[in-house]
């Protein structure tokens, strides 16, 4: 068994990808080709806002949204204290500090009532994190940034489809950061990532960054990086597109055949009013984590933990904070939490028999 099985959603799609691969083969233009442009246009379609940056990884979307709005030396920005390393990585390396905030303990996303009294005259961004596939609370964070003029960067990395109030995920907020990580709900064969905004402004800004800072060919009017995406993984992705929505019901429903069979036993997902996730990652909490992971690996059940560590538990942060403090909801979480195998094409079955095997294991 897989904890994702990418190859059988690869079977789902081969004669598709295998085509539009060979497209980019005959014309040859591997980097912004046209399949970059239309992934564009697809991607603000879908999210419903005016302009699509792609990227490189999910990584530079942070680092170039960042960019744009001009973060730097001596800013701050807050964010969750729970979330993979690349949110808090991508502050400190332009010289600002993060300012951590603890996090919802049924959500696991940045809890809105913490934000406002950690807001001080050198916070120049807040920057949610939409953890497991479930938007954080977009319109609470709106209505803090909007009274302050603050800018909001949704890091959206495991959240694309997801929905707020039936606004998607990445569209609700100044910019929004995903990422197409192979594990991800929209996943490439390969590293990328994508920036939105309706901002005009930041959208320019955002696509000169990614090439050099180049305007025309050779005339270079910011200092930029290269941070460009595959004709290659666009094509990919463009194929991927054509199944997402019903990759999305089938993930509702895998969740759904979960959480019947475990939420008299454990805490499974809890999904905020409002809220459709896509389930990224299908996470529980249990006590004798580690142990319960040895004897599902030891019968062939995979399982994996995000995140083992808070941000502010990770020595390559510590100097970089204001003050050490406690998040003990994400201290908590980062002790407990577990996800189970999760793809949109685990059946009932193999759900059926995961989840005896786990409550077999738990109720010894």
């Amino acid at each position: 068994m897989k904890f994702i099985d990418l190859s059988r959603q690869y079977h789902q799609i081969k004669n598709t990808v295998n085509k539009k691969i060979q497209n980019v083969l005959n014309h040859g233009q591997y980097i912004m080709g046209p399949e970059v442009e239309e992934l564009e246009q697809r991607l603000s379609a879908w999210v419903g806002v005016r302009h699509c940056i792609t990227l490189s990884n999910g990584t530079m979307a942070l680092l170039v949204a960042l960019l744009a709005l001009g973060i730097g030396s001596g800013d701050e920005v807050i964010t969750s204290s729970f979330s993979f390393f690349a949110t808090a990585e991508a502050i400190i390396f332009l010289g600002a500090k993060p300012v951590f905030i603890d996090i919802n303990p049924h959500a696991y996303n940045i809890e809105p009532s913490q934000i406002e009294p950690m807001i001080t005259k050198q916070t120049k961004a807040i920057v949610p994190v939409s953890l497991y596939g479930q938007c954080s609370n977009i319109t609470k964070i709106n209505a803090i940034a909007h009274r302050y003029e603050i800018p909001v960067i949704e890091d959206g990395a495991q959240s694309l489809g997801a929905t707020h109030w039936g606004r998607q995920s990445c569209g609700m907020t100044t910019i929004g950061c995903t990422s197409f990580f192979p594990s991800k709900p929209l996943g490439c064969y390969g590293d990328g990532g994508a920036c939105f905004t309706n901002d005009d402004i930041l959208a320019e800004k955002m696509r000169l960054i990614r090439d050099h800072g180049q305007k025309t060919r050779c005339f270079h009017v910011k200092i930029g990086l290269n941070m460009r995406f595959d004709s290659l993984k666009a094509a990919i992705l463009l194929a991927k597109l054509e199944i997402f929505q019903n990759e999305l019901e089938c993930r509702q429903r895998v969740a759904k055949w979960y959480s019947q069979k475990l939420s008299d036993y454990l805490v499974t997902p809890y999904i905020e009013n409002g809220n459709v996730s896509v389930f990224a990652q299908y996470t529980i909490r249990v006590e004798r984590r580690e142990e319960i992971r040895r004897s599902l690996m030891n019968i062939g059940i995979p399982t994996a933990v995000y995140y083992p560590y808070p941000l502010n538990k990770q020595p390559a942060v510590w100097n970089y904070l204001q003050e050490k403090r406690n998040y003990p909801e994400a201290e908590f979480a980062s002790k407990q939490v577990l996800s189970l195998p999760f793809h949109p094409y685990l059946t009932k079955e193999q759900v059926d028999y995961i989840c005896k095997e786990l409550l077999r294991t738990i109720l010894i």
